[in-house]
């Protein structure tokens, strides 16, 4: 476990150039962005990095294509450029990912729309995506995807995207920061913001470490309030009466067995219930059906997905997989995150939906030393991350910042892979599933893992019989990873609350063991670890009526 208090004591005695709320993927980003710009960093999060909208996504590192319906050409052309850096930096976390695309009579975007829309996608991309997209008569969709639905069927395509593990997308870009010499605190929440009204006098934040109820005063030039759909309630504590600037738009999705689908890879559809973009995503054993969007109208904290939701889902797939007869029982497990819309657009939430809002960010300066980011999305959070930082720029009064960021050339960590990466994992650790996964989620630093289970071969065993996450990963994760509770490792170092009906609270029982002799559990606080992870994962997967 990192040492909180050496950490809680730079927070307290450091003055900073940058100190950034929110540890998501945008927050990660600026703190790595601003770090390898040789600034002062200091990042703090309420809970768990990646805790919120950042490991709840569609797990898509994606150029938007459904996006051109509503003419956002450059919010497509930017997220295409990062995505082709994402693939390059990241080759472990980012995968390429192709997509078939089935139209049926009557569908809302007709065939020839459709290939026209895929034409563009490719060229906003400068026709440097993994591969241009491709026309699929009947028989081509087909091949690509038996189980698909064959009444109506006119054709279709194919063209190309990327998955990724969200949470450990964010983990790495908060990893590399750290790495460039930023303070990083999770479990440590923001109480209070005090802007100076002197040029010259730093900003105080007052922040209270979750795990050990003490409370620190950091100082610091530059406040960078990134914190997703909590950033009005960041806002507010230097606004009170300032208007909202985050647009909350609740998504939901469903993991369901492959097995049931028979999905081969990824489908576009649109949902027969009301004719909205929605993907059918492989994700291990299991297949993701997602997503929703409907105006949030509960806090973040409190956000969760509702029957009604899962019963839409489930109701689009079976129009398309008819096979597949899913019903609630086949349900592992649904989730709801808040996507944080840049309000500039309430005239969406005035007329009560969020789907046409743009997901293009809006940056706001204070003079006084609060800089404010809203809206955007997973793909671009690196660019987004730069120009909040260029932003802030201004308010560094007697620093020198370096002009230019330097993340689009760097490899985040574990990046740098060995054309048979894969293989040489495969040999080591004679088990393909956990080899595989260990190099996905750790690239190249998958041997950091494996030694673990090298000097101790009780961590070779996996933590669930039916997926590939063993009890080295956990440990590693406890050491060198910043996790502290069981919901870390469970829900965001690995995704085993997401592959397990239970959400997880079996493999817990498992977990809590393996760590709590680095973390300083007795077995009075493993009988709480256990408790808060309950109920944590009721709050996190739990189903609405």
């Amino acid at each position: 476990m990192t040492d909180r208090a050496a950490a809680l004591s730079t927070l307290a005695t450091t003055r900073f150039d940058l100190l950034v709320v929110g540890g998501g993927i945008t927050g990660a980003g600026v703190a790595r962005d601003a770090a390898l710009r040789g600034l002062r960093v200091a990042l703090v999060e309420r809970d768990d990095f990646a805790a919120g909208t950042s490991s709840r996504s569609s797990r898509l590192v994606h150029g938007g294509i459904r996006y051109l319906e509503h003419g956002h050409l450059g919010l497509v052309f930017e997220a295409s450029r990062e995505r082709r850096i994402l693939l390059r930096t990241a080759p472990h976390l980012v995968r390429p990912l192709a997509f078939t695309w089935p139209v049926y009579r009557g569908a809302r975007v007709p065939r020839w729309q459709l290939l026209a829309g895929l034409a563009l996608y490719d060229g906003l991309a400068l026709f440097r995506n993994v591969a241009l997209h491709r026309p699929l008569g009947v028989g081509g969709v087909l091949a690509r995807e038996p189980a698909l639905a064959r009444d109506g069927l006119l054709g279709g395509a194919t063209y190309w995207d990327a998955a990724t593990d969200d949470a450990r997308l964010t983990l790495a870009t908060v990893l590399d920061a750290v790495q460039a010499g930023a303070c990083v605190l999770n479990h440590a929440e923001v109480r209070a913001l005090d802007l100076p009204s002197r040029d010259g006098d730093p900003v105080r934040v007052r922040v209270v470490d979750a795990l050990t109820d003490a409370t620190v005063e950091a100082t610091t030039r530059v406040v960078v309030n990134a914190a997703g759909p909590w950033g009005d309630a960041v806002r507010r504590m230097v606004e009170p009466s300032g208007a909202n600037g985050v647009l909350g738009a609740k998504g939901v999705h469903v993991a369901v067995p492959a097995s049931r689908v028979g999905n081969h890879g990824a489908v576009t559809l649109l949902s027969p219930v009301d004719g909205r973009v929605m993907f059918v995503l492989p994700a291990g054993p299991c297949t993701i059906v997602g997503t929703t969007e409907t105006p949030a109208e509960r806090g973040p904290d409190e956000v969760r997905a509702t029957e009604a939701d899962v019963a839409y889902l489930l109701r689009s797939a079976n129009g398309f997989f008819p096979d597949a007869r899913l019903e609630r029982a086949d349900v592992i497990s649904a989730w709801a995150g808040i996507r944080p819309l840049a309000a500039a657009a309430r005239g969406a939430q005035r007329s009560g939906g969020t789907t046409a809002t743009s997901r293009e960010h809006v940056i706001e300066r204070d003079p006084r030393g609060l800089v404010t980011v809203s809206g955007g999305k997973l793909t671009t959070y690196r660019a987004m991350a730069a120009q909040v930082v260029d932003a802030a720029a201004p308010l560094l009064s007697g620093r020198d910042v370096r002009r230019r960021s330097r993340t689009h050339a760097r490899p985040l960590p574990g990046g740098v892979l060995a054309p048979d990466e894969q293989r040489q994992a495969r040999i080591a650790i004679g088990d393909d599933l956990v080899a595989d996964r260990l190099v996905q989620a750790h690239g190249s630093r998958w041997r950091d893992v494996w030694a673990l289970a090298a000097r101790e071969p009780r961590l070779a065993a996996r933590i669930d019989a039916a997926l590939p996450y063993v009890g080295a990963e956990l440990v590693h994760a406890v050491t060198r990873e910043l996790a502290c509770t069981l919901a870390d490792l469970l829900v965001r170092r690995t995704p085993v609350a997401f592959e397990t009906r239970d959400a997880g609270r079996a493999a817990a029982r498992v977990a809590a063991p393996l760590v709590a002799p680095l973390l300083g559990w007795d077995d009075a606080a493993v009988a709480r670890a256990l408790a808060d992870y309950d109920r944590e994962a009721a709050r996190l997967f739990g189903v609405d009526p």
